[in-house]
């Protein structure tokens, strides 16, 4: 084990500096990229590899929450001001922080490393016997899907971005944009191809990868690696993405009938969101399948951290030894999304009662101090690998990508769009008998029934109670600002919104550094 990770930190040191390289910054090289490709535990440090740089880019600066969550979101921030002018858009302002995320090196990084994988892939297959067929096939899907997630992912963050499908294919800054049209229909196809040669899980004698993945049992695998499930989900996300609702059907459909076969995947309990076998934790002996495509941050191996964790922004006292969150849910705005009494996630009674121990900071559901100056977002607290110990703030929770619910939730989108009410109904109403019919320790209450199907009188139209289900839901998830968007294209109704979609103000603006550095790179409009 020892090695793989020596192997794995070499292979990274030479992976971010063939970046360097393809970004036309001068290569300095700690090993020969020729002393690599020639052995199994090559192959695996070359695949982790590509794991660990696509965590890294979506980690950095809290990214994946800031692009997701604070932006024009449901946060505020009590005194950062580069976060006070992400949630205002204001996303020209000058802040090392807004700078850097506007910065796109990270994820070429991650393609740099994914391109130089497949094309060096096959001289391990050459030289070392143990690495098998079956094994570079598998491989090879991972890395493919990986490599079209980054482009989705950044799509969705500038719009249109330079397509580089080669380690060796010139300089970067002598790249022009791509038209993301066109990146989305090639990630698309290529997340396809991927899913066909994805398991459903690894180490579990799988059709398609028989026998002990890198000789490691399952536990070591379990929502570790994408499957081929995991893969479908984010299609769904992809075909959304394009106002591919026929697709969205298919691919979640997928998922939707076949997750049962899996019996270690299923929906998720709010009763158990920060706990040792709760969905944001992740350990080395048995990772989380609930955590259908996502990226952990295990305690055990040293993966934790005081930052590149939605805690390091959330939690403050009395949750932790931390005076002030950098970002809060405000009283009103908690008040006016959580409306339903019997939800699980955060609710007050006719009375005023606060539920889910959410005065005392021991919630089982997202908020805790509600009583405070600033409500804790506490759904997501994994300190010091589960033991929760206030002083010590390091976190490790894992970042989730899609989720059953994020699924079942996508689908009844996708029938809504295309009038498909009663089977949009069905799947809304799937989520929802999860989160109300409990009472306020978890527990199934008939009582609340009446709160758990959906009722247009009440929760206004299908599409309205879908996006809002999602803002419950998925809070503090990296989803937000994109469901917003979907939602806003869909009902056509906001004036506003629909300006800054067709001027282009939903994309970010490109780094100065990065238009500095490449005179064919053009800022987005809006920016300019």
């Amino acid at each position: 084990m020892k090695k793989i990770i020596l192997l794995s930190l070499i292979f990274l040191t030479v992976i971010a500096n063939s970046c360097k390289k393809t970004l036309d910054v001068t290569s300095s090289r700690v090993v020969s990229e020729t002393n690599y490709w020639n052995t199994l535990e090559d192959a695996r440090a070359g695949i982790m590899g590509v794991y660990g740089l696509t965590r890294a880019a979506l980690a950095e600066n809290n990214g994946h929450w800031i692009y997701g969550d604070v932006r024009m979101g449901n946060f505020a921030s009590p005194l950062r001001q580069d976060l006070k002018a992400v949630i205002a858009n204001n996303l020209n302002a000058s802040y090392p922080v807004i700078n850097d995320l506007s910065n796109w090196r990270r994820f070429y990084a991650v393609i740099n490393a994914a391109n130089t994988f497949i094309e060096r892939i096959g001289e391990v297959k050459a030289k070392d016997p143990r690495y098998t067929s079956n094994n570079m096939t598998v491989d090879l899907a991972q890395v493919h899907f990986l490599r079209a997630f980054t482009y989705f992912y950044m799509v969705r963050i500038w719009g249109d971005v330079p397509l580089i499908l080669s380690s060796r294919d010139g300089t970067f800054e002598n790249r022009a944009r791509t038209d993301q049209n066109a990146i989305l229909t090639w990630a698309q196809s290529e997340m396809e191809a991927a899913a066909l040669d994805l398991p459903y899980s690894y180490s579990e004698n799988d059709l398609q990868q028989p026998g002990l993945y890198y000789n490691q049992s399952s536990s070591r695998w379990s929502g570790a690696l994408v499957t081929k499930l995991g893969a479908y989900a984010m299609l769904g996300h992809v075909a959304a993405w394009q106002g591919k609702y026929v697709d969205v059907i298919r691919y979640t459909s997928k998922v939707l009938n076949e997750y049962n076969t899996k019996s270690d995947l299923s929906y998720t309990s709010t009763n158990t969101l920060d706990e040792f076998n709760g969905l944001f934790y992740t350990n080395p002996n048995g990772n989380n399948d609930n955590q259908l495509f996502a990226f952990g941050f295990i305690w055990a191996n040293q993966d934790a951290s005081f930052t590149g964790n939605i805690e390091s922004l959330t939690l403050a006292a009395p949750v932790v030894n931390k005076n002030i969150p950098d970002i809060y849910v405000p009283k009103d705005s908690i008040l006016s999304i959580f409306k339903e009494t019997n939800d699980a996630r955060f609710n007050i009674d006719t009375t005023g009662t606060v539920h889910s121990d959410a005065i005392n900071g021991t919630t089982k559901g997202y908020f805790s101090n509600f009583l405070g100056k600033y409500p804790i977002f506490a759904k997501i607290k994994i300190i010091q690998g589960g033991i929760n110990d206030p002083s010590f703030r390091i976190f490790s929770s894992a970042i989730i990508l899609t989720r059953l619910e994020d699924v079942t939730l996508l689908r009844a989108e996708a029938y809504a769009v295309i009038g498909e009410n009663a089977l949009a109904t069905t799947d809304l109403n799937r989520v929802r008998q999860l989160r109300y019919n409990v009472d306020q320790n978890g527990l199934t209450n008939s009582s609340a029934s009446d709160y758990v199907a959906y009722n247009p009188n009440i929760h206004g139209t299908l599409i309205e109670a879908i996006f809002k289900e999602r803002q419950k839901e998925f809070m503090g998830e990296g989803d937000h600002f994109y469901d917003r968007v979907r939602y806003e294209k869909i009902k056509q109704n906001n004036p506003a919104f629909l300006a800054l979609i067709n001027n282009g103000g939903i994309y970010w603006p490109i780094s100065r550094d990065l238009l500095s550095q490449n005179p064919k790179l053009t800022q987005n409009s809006y920016w300019k």
